[in-house]
């Protein structure tokens, strides 16, 4: 009797090419890939076009909750929400008395500088947008929101809530983007004691809403409660914004610097809906210019 395949017993796998081989291929293409990446960036653009792909899975993903909340609210009592609207109009008049109160401060500031008309808003547009996702582990601290560049949102743009700054726009797809928050441990935000005027920088600590300031120096004055505000000097956010408020202040003599910890104003694991800000041109309060930051150099 015939037996067919009688060379069934040699190794087939050495018929493939050689595993340096493959090693040098796969080497060779990844940095021609790299290569081409940073002369055109076009990685970015395959990354925005992946962001688009994936946004919805992520809304799969949080549906469940999304869901539930839904039916939460919906089956709320009329006379919880009664009381709501009560509250809500409550409010609403006490900050009508405010605005009004701020308007005529500030008719009053301009009128002592010898303006003859105050300066407008330094907000020019704003754009809400919903929390689709938050993470926020002791490496990072991100949420995604279902806002991107189809709605001209742009990389690096100024996040914030009712309360104070929450962050800015790290990476963007067309309908949602990711937004980086003040207390990852990665950001960096110049700001400002509003009371003394201190300037330094409040670096986020993956922890909580807690925020340090590590390069103040011992004889500056910066008390427990002081509030800090955006200072302009990033070339991303107009001055004023309110940020965090100093929680603590050890000061060791043996030590330089202080040791300061302040506290968002923002609540970061709570907030549903964020704003999205963009800053009025020349205005005084608007965000540094690389050319107003730039120190000439002395004459020689």
């Amino acid at each position: 009797m015939a037996v067919f395949g009688s060379g069934g017993g040699r190794n087939l796998g050495g018929r493939g090419p050689s595993f340096g081989f493959r090693f040098f291929c796969y080497a060779v293409i990844s940095v021609v890939l790299m290569f081409y990446d940073k002369r055109g960036g076009w990685l970015e653009t395959a990354r925005y076009g992946l962001q688009a792909a994936i946004y919805p899975l992520q809304l799969a993903v949080n549906s469940p909750s999304a869901a539930w909340r839904w039916t939460r609210e919906n089956f709320a009592t009329r006379e919880s929400l009664q009381r709501e609207v009560d509250a809500l109009r409550m409010q609403l008049r006490d900050q009508q008395l405010v605005t009004m109160r701020q308007a005529a401060l500030q008719a009053e500031n301009a009128t002592l500088r010898g303006l003859n008309a105050t300066q407008p808003e330094v907000i020019e547009k704003r754009l809400v947008g919903e929390v689709v996702n938050v993470e926020t582990s002791s490496m990072r601290q991100r949420v995604l929101v279902n806002r991107g560049g189809n709605s001209g949102v742009h990389p690096a743009q100024p996040v914030i809530t009712g309360d104070g700054v929450l962050g800015q726009v790290l990476r963007i797809g067309p309908f949602s983007s990711e937004i980086i928050l003040l207390t990852d441990s990665e950001h960096a935000l110049p700001v400002q004691v509003l009371r003394s005027g201190v300037r330094t920088i409040a670096l986020g600590t993956g922890r909580g809403t807690l925020l340090e300031l590590p390069y103040v120096p011992q004889n500056y004055d910066v008390k427990v409660g002081d509030l800090l505000v955006t200072s302009g000097l990033d070339q991303v956010f107009p001055y004023g914004l309110p940020v965090a408020r100093v929680t603590s202040v050890t000061r060791d003599p043996a030590e330089p610097l202080a040791k300061i910890q302040a506290a968002t104003l923002a609540r970061i694991d709570a907030e549903r809906e964020v704003l999205f800000v963009w800053a009025r041109a020349n205005h005084p309060a608007s965000p540094a210019t690389p050319e107003a930051l730039a120190v000439e150099a002395p004459q020689q």
